[in-house]
C-alpha cells in the first residue's frame, strides 16, 4: 500500500469572477521509504500540493489517501489527528518558539499528543541526539545558528516517529554550508528508512534526490 496516493486531485479558488486552478488533475503515488523532490517555480502549485499532502487543506475534488486512510474528505478534527500522528513538518522559517529551549521545542508537539512527560522528554532527547545537537538541548533558538535551528526543526518533525517527513524549502533560509548539512541529514534519515517529501524550487536539491516530480501551472509534469 503506498504511503501517499493522490488520485485526480484538483484545488480551485474563486477570485471574483475568476477561477484559479491551483492544482489541476494531480496524480501522485509515493511508496513508503521513498525520497521525492517536488520542484516548481513560485505559483506553480507546489505549496498547495504540500498543504494537501500534509493534511493542512482539502482538495476541491479527487481522492487523497495517506497511510491507507482516505483523508480528502475528512473533518477538521480528523485532519488534525492524521496530521499530528502521520506527518512531521520541516518549514523554511524553522517555526521555533523563541522562549523555549531546543529540547522544549522538540517536546511540545508530543505534549499535544498526550504522551506522558517522562516518555516525551526521552523521545525529544533521542531525536536531538540523532541530529547532532546533544550539547545544545538547553539553548534557546537565538543562541543557535540557522543550521542548528533547522536541525532542531528536523528533530521536532521526527520525534514522534511520523510516517512522512514533509520539508518545505528546508534550506531556503540557510547559507550554502548549513544547507548542505541539513540536506545530508535528510538523506541520512531517508537511508534509515524514512519517507521524505521535499518541496523546493532549487534544482540542485532536486538533483540530489532519488526521484523528482515537477509542478507547472498546477499540473505534474516530467514525472521521474
Amino acid at each position: 500500500m503506498p504511503l501517499i496516493e493522490m488520485r485526480h486531485i484538483c484545488k480551485y479558488y474563486q477570485t471574483g469572477d475568476t477561477v484559479v486552478k491551483a492544482l489541476d488533475d494531480v496524480c501522485l503515488t509515493v511508496e513508503e521509504g521513498e525520497m521525492v523532490a517536488v520542484l516548481g517555480r513560485s505559483g506553480s502549485g507546489k505549496s498547495t500540493m504540500m498543504n494537501i499532502v500534509g493534511c493542512l487543506d482539502t482538495p476541491t475534488s479527487g481522492e487523497y489517501w495517506l497511510a491507507g486512510q482516505r483523508v480528502s474528505d475528512m473533518s477538521e478534527r480528523a485532519l488534525a489527528d492524521a496530521r499530528s500522528r502521520t506527518v512531521g513538518f520541516v518549514f523554511q522559517g524553522f517555526h521555533l518558539l523563541p522562549q523555549l529551549t531546543a529540547l522544549e521545542n522538540v517536546e511540545l508537539p508530543l505534549t499535544y499528543r498526550g504522551i506522558p512527560e517522562r516518555r516525551r522528554r526521552q523521545m525529544a532527547q533521542d531525536s536531538l541526539e540523532q541530529v547532532g545537537l546533544a550539547d545544545r538541548m538547553s539553548h534557546l533558538p537565538r543562541e543557535l545558528s540557522g543550521g542548528q535551528q533547522q536541525r532542531v526543526a528536523v528533530a521536532r518533525a521526527m520525534a514522534g516517529a511520523p510516517s512522512l517527513l514533509l520539508a518545505d524549502e528546508p534550506t531556503g533560509n540557510l547559507d550554502s554550508v548549513a544547507g548542505r548539512e541539513v540536506m545530508a541529514l535528510l538523506h541520512r534519515l531517508h537511508e534509515q528508512g524514512r519517507t521524505v517529501l521535499i518541496i523546493t524550487h532549487d534544482p540542485a536539491i532536486g538533483d540530489s534526490c532519488p526521484r523528482r516530480v515537477y509542478m507547472e501551472d498546477g499540473k505534474l509534469k516530467n514525472k521521474q
